[in-house]
């Protein structure tokens, strides 16, 4: 529904609701709440100290509404637009339609302990458990496919298979909200298992659990359920509609680290509620296959296009895709591969693919870089997702050539171009030796940027390792 500015919803970003809002949106953060859930795509509206609208932010995931609170200076205003969906721990969804609303749930649940509930030891022993989903850095679900986990009351468990029987124990820290300590032993892959996990979300039906590294602070998430293969899973029919609704452009096709997207920069795909697809060029119809499926790390999209010859360029299309984002205008997908373990990305846009014949508007893409300031919304280096060390940071490109990242308390200078080169777009970024801006020293190929959104990716002359960073305007 519109915003009313007179609405009272509108609160400092430093509010009690900021700060519930922030400890909601960062699993880094050992007092996040971890007992609801926030149903994304999310509308802010943005203020200035004279409560004077400055902007729009739609935020697609955790990380991204994290990026967006950490982005913004003291003084400023933020309000929901309402209203918005939460979901319990319990899996009902709740409508909320004020601020004072969302602070209660929020309060309420955070007060509760989170996700222990009274009767978990209860819950843990009774019965048999399985994974259903297991992130260490990558999905691993599958290293532990077949085995029937057990916990018993004496706080020993087993993970039997129809070949192999591991024994292990479990304990539970002694405190308000206790964690899960696991101890399998040694040998692979049980000992990913050897940790003390949070308890995010218990039921008779699933057991939802992550661990925070101490060292480099990366999150693993480990999540039993009582059927093999039933957990993940996602809004399968919002993807859908917003799947079949218009025509869509590879905006992206990175295979084994090439850049291969300017295969399909002439056609136009349109997914059809039959589950086919076209993909139409001037002189040529590609038809194929979709399906949108459920897994353990949530939805996939599976597409299978009619290919002639070994060198058809469709066949790299022809997989079965993980969902990692979606909104009414991009779908980004990834494929790890179960060959050599190579990761394959894959975005479909709303608007083609223009930097294919070499070249671009370099003119355009620097007017949009230099209009307002920006934020780093997420940075990949070389599959670590590095985005925290630029929280609080905003970035202004100047018309001199120069760029200064800000924050409360430091700044940075660097330098900045925007040129042309055979692949089409370059950003080349230079920060000298000022940490951590260092690390975007590099000639950036441009994969696609609007008046609000710029995603760049570069591809490493060392180990071939593959970085990507993506700036949102606040």
């Amino acid at each position: 529904m519109p915003f009313d500015d007179s609405n009272s919803d509108m609160v400092a970003v430093n509010s009690e609701l900021g700060d519930l809002l922030l400890r909601t949106s960062d699993n880094n953060n050992t007092s996040s709440i971890d007992c609801i859930d926030l149903v994304y795509p999310l509308t802010f509206f943005i203020y200035n100290s004279d409560q004077q609208q400055t902007g729009t932010q739609t935020v697609g995931n955790d990380g991204e509404l994290l990026a967006l609170l950490l982005s913004l200076d003291p003084g400023t205003y933020i309000a929901l637009q309402f209203p918005i969906n939460v979901v319990l721990q319990d899996g009902t969804v709740v409508e909320v339609n004020s601020n004072a609303e969302l602070v209660t749930l929020i309060s309420d649940c955070s007060s509760n302990g989170g996700g222990f509930p009274s009767d978990f030891e209860t819950i843990l022993t009774t019965g048999s458990w399985f994974v259903t989903y297991f992130f260490d850095d990558q999905d691993e679900t599958g290293d532990f496919a077949g085995y029937e986990f057990t916990f018993n009351p004496d706080n020993t468990a087993q993970a039997v298979s129809t070949a192999n029987s591991v024994d292990g124990t479990w304990s539970l820290t002694n405190s308000n909200t206790p964690d899960l300590n696991l101890f399998f032993g040694n040998n692979t892959p049980f000992d990913e298992l050897d940790e003390d996990w949070d308890i995010i979300e218990a039921t008779q039906d699933i057991i939802k659990l992550k661990h925070i590294s101490g060292g480099d602070g990366s999150v693993d998430f480990l999540t039993y359920e009582r059927t093999p293969n039933g957990g993940g899973g996602g809004n399968t029919s919002e993807f859908t509609d917003n799947l079949i609704n218009s025509v869509w452009y590879v905006n992206l096709l990175e295979d084994d680290g090439n850049n291969e997207t300017c295969h399909y920069v002439e056609y136009e795909f349109k997914f059809n509620a039959n589950e086919t697809v076209t993909a139409i060029s001037t002189s040529n119809t590609v038809n194929g296959t979709w399906a949108v499926t459920n897994s353990s790390s949530g939805i996939d999209l599976i597409l299978n296009f009619e290919i002639t010859g070994s060198d058809d360029p469709f066949e790299d299309l022809n997989d079965d895709w993980d969902v990692t984002s979606f909104d009414a205008q991009i779908i980004k997908l990834i494929d790890i591969s179960g060959g050599n373990g190579g990761t394959d990305y894959l975005n479909f846009g709303r608007n083609p693919y223009e930097d294919c014949n070499g070249g671009g508007n370099t003119t355009e893409l620097a007017n949009i870089l230099m209009d307002g300031q920006w934020y780093v919304q997420s940075y990949i280096d070389d599959g670590d997702d590095e985005t925290n060390d630029y929280n609080g940071y905003t970035l202004t490109f100047n018309s001199d050539g120069t760029v200064v990242a800000a924050n409360n308390s430091n700044t940075i200078n660097g330098t900045w171009s925007v040129v042309n080169s055979s692949n089409g777009l370059d950003v080349l970024l230079d920060f000298g030796t000022a940490m951590p801006f260092d690390e975007f020293n590099d000639d950036w190929d441009v994969v696609t940027y609007n008046n609000t959104r710029v995603e760049l990716f570069d591809v490493s002359g060392g180990n071939g390792g593959t970085d990507y960073l993506t700036f949102q305007k606040l």
